[in-house]
């Protein structure tokens, strides 16, 4: 299992995966961060068709085309704002790594690469979702028929190493 988790710093843009999660707002219509990069990357083609989807609920997952990135798909998810932790911001953001998997499974997506989901200005715990995010994965891929390479892409080696230490504590 650990074998199908890796970790890489840079930019989920670049990355040759068969899939790149988009952590998403609630319209899909692009914003800051990781989700105005990939707007901007896969060109004005994928806000047109994120016009036409009707925004995504917190915790689900819509799946596009990937336009001008080099990977065939975006799977756009809208991850919780952190208000405390008692508001189901846990649930909700295995939700976004649960609603990923299963439209990777169902689309015979073989590689996806996750952005850090929730932790920036949505200001989640940063050791908390890589928590969840790495046990939501490692459960879909033991139940998966499928062999999916998951990598998950960090902007920065402190939040790279938090990934490679959470992949090892669950998989030692």
């Amino acid at each position: 299992m650990k074998d199908r988790l890796k970790t890489a710093i840079g930019d989920i843009t670049h990355l040759p995966v068969d899939a790149i999660v988009n952590a998403a707002n609630r319209t899909l219509c692009g914003g800051g961060g990781v989700d105005g990069a990939i707007h901007r990357a896969a060109g004005p083609e994928l806000l047109e068709h994120c016009r036409t989807l009707g925004g995504c609920n917190t915790g689900d997952a819509k799946l596009t085309q990937g336009y001008n990135l080099p990977a065939s798909f975006i799977i756009h998810t809208v991850g919780p704002v952190w208000d405390g932790g008692d508001k189901n911001e846990q649930e909700l953001l295995a939700s976004c790594y649960q609603r990923c998997m299963a439209l990777a499974e169902e689309n015979d997506i073989r590689s996806i690469a996750f952005p850090v989901i929730s932790c920036g200005a949505y200001r989640f715990p940063l050791e908390l979702a890589v928590s969840i995010a790495v046990e939501q994965v490692a459960q879909f891929l033991q139940n998966s028929p499928l062999s999916i390479q998951v990598t998950f892409c960090c902007f920065d080696a402190k939040t790279a190493s938090v990934y490679k230490k959470e992949i090892e504590s669950q998989f030692s």
